[in-house]
């Protein structure tokens, strides 16, 4: 790419270049991506399907199903097509602003999922812990302020980002070393002081990671004890079979978060393509698990899926 392209603040466009390192393997490597992502489109579509066509799924614990079904749907849209451009036609360059975008989209979702599957914590502490209040708490209202209430909170920590480097200077190669736009990869090619924006990133992070998983794991832990007071064995299997599917859920998204960041510690030097295909499974592994752990383990769901697909004329 020549000097030209590259304004007087930023670079027209930025090439993403991928895997580095396993280049000779983008084909290979982009059989078992398109798969997972195919397996996503399919599961989560068919979540949010038969949620919608069936009004006896339209309680609290299916409406969060569906915000998470939406949510893994435009976050893995968000970057599993161009990376896909990348493994199969070499398109490696964006636009500038494109990137921007995708960064906000991707950090946004991510900081959203994390507060649905908080919002799904809070419903089991309702429906295990609180029984007789939960229809009169968990009330429709409420469901949509919580929604609006994971938008908002993630548009508003995640909007500073992309403006904040859009301000920067550009002087270094326009080369990100990464399949998508992350925003550390980006505030690396900037020059001058970015010391605001690494700290911005990383206490948004830590903010989400620990503030959300911290709540969960106290909802579980209010959880455990009411389970664990039940004089029935099977009630107690029952009340926490209720649970199983949000578990899953919840080590599908956080097991990646906490093995990348420990692989950024203790693995340092470490090949820059092991941490890039760790940022890659953290993109795939929950949109497409979420929907096979909820079809497997919720008997509503995979009531519904077999009267659909395995519907036999009469």
């Amino acid at each position: 790419m020549s000097t030209s392209n590259i304004t007087s603040t930023h670079p027209a466009v930025f090439l993403l270049m991928g895997i580095p390192g396993l280049e000779h393997l983008h084909i290979w490597i982009s059989i078992p991506f398109c798969s997972a992502y195919t397996l996503a489109l399919l599961g989560n579509c068919t979540l949010l399907f038969i949620i919608q066509a069936d009004v006896t799924l339209h309680e609290p614990m299916y409406l969060f199903l569906a915000m998470l079904a939406t949510i893994d749907l435009v976050l893995s849209s968000t970057t599993l097509p161009k990376m896909l451009a990348i493994f199969w036609f070499r398109d490696q360059e964006i636009n500038f602003y494109a990137c921007l975008v995708q960064m906000f989209f991707l950090h946004s979702f991510s900081i959203m999922e994390s507060a649905v599957l908080l919002a799904m914590a809070f419903d089991r502490y309702l429906a295990i812990c609180k029984p007789l209040h939960y229809t009169t708490v968990l009330t429709r209202p409420l469901i949509t302020k919580i929604g609006m209430a994971v938008v908002t909170r993630a548009v508003a920590l995640t909007t500073p980002g992309p403006f904040l480097l859009r301000r920067y200077h550009y002087c270094r190669s326009p080369i990100i070393a990464h399949c998508y736009c992350e925003h550390m990869a980006v505030v690396r090619l900037a020059c001058g002081d970015t010391h605001f924006s690494n700290i911005y990133g990383i206490a948004v992070a830590v903010f989400i990671v620990v503030l959300d998983l911290l709540f969960v794991v106290l909802s579980y832990v209010f959880i455990l004890r009411a389970v664990l007071q039940l004089t029935s064995q099977e009630a107690r299997y029952k009340a926490f079979g209720t649970c199983v599917s949000h578990i899953g859920a919840i080590l599908a998204f956080y097991t990646p978060v906490v093995i990348s960041s420990v692989m950024h510690r203790v693995a340092r030097r470490a090949a820059p393509h092991v941490h890039i295909l760790l940022a890659n499974f953290y993109m795939l592994f929950p949109p497409m698990v979420n929907p096979i752990i909820y079809g497997i383990k919720t008997k509503q769901i995979r009531e519904r899926v077999f009267g659909v697909f395995l519907r036999k004329d009469v």
